[in-house]
């Protein structure tokens, strides 16, 4: 129930990819996914946890992608413009 009150909330689904270098060898990157429920477009929740991750662990970040969208949100209706019934 704490998602469902969150997306309430505005909260979104949020992914981000994360490149970051290996501590022991810098020139390969490694790759972590994160998900969390977030608010956009500031995304508060994943800049805590970059700046733990900064502050916090060796592997120095390379970049992050980002990807976000709602999960509840109003019914889409479309008319059609075309009706075929199959036998």
């Amino acid at each position: 129930m704490a998602s469902l009150a969150l997306q309430l909330k505005d909260y979104r689904l949020t992914t981000a990819e994360i490149l970051y270098h290996l501590p022991d060898h810098p020139g390969i990157l490694q790759t972590y996914v994160w998900q969390d429920y977030d608010l956009a477009p500031n995304f508060p929740v994943l800049h805590r946890f970059l700046d733990f991750w900064s502050h916090r662990l060796d592997g120095k970040l390379h970049s992050v992608k980002v990807a976000s969208t709602r999960l509840i949100q109003p019914a889409l209706l479309r008319s059609t413009r075309c009706y075929l019934t199959l036998h």
